[in-house]
């Protein structure tokens, strides 16, 4: 069964909450920088262990476009379907 975005976006969530240093108002349109306070080498060691749970992997283009935990979630579920 596939995921949707809404699905994975809750996953992605549910992962960060995991971190007692993520802030526990978050939400699909947090930032992942921005909100979550992340550097460049947390939001690296983030998605990899999103990759990890999800068999994805997301290109480091892709990367570059992604600035909401939704938009991390539409990208993951565009990847899981071909795109």
């Amino acid at each position: 069964m596939s995921e949707t975005t809404a699905e994975v976006s809750a996953l992605i969530i549910q992962t960060l909450l995991a971190n007692p240093k993520v802030p526990r108002d978050i939400d699909g349109g947090s930032k992942i920088v921005e909100d979550l306070a992340f550097d460049s080498l947390a939001v690296m060691n983030f998605v990899m262990e999103i990759e990890d749970s999800l068999d994805v992997s997301v290109p480091l283009d892709r990367l570059a476009d992604i600035r909401t935990i939704d938009d991390l979630a539409a990208c993951i579920v565009s990847l899981k379907h071909g795109g």
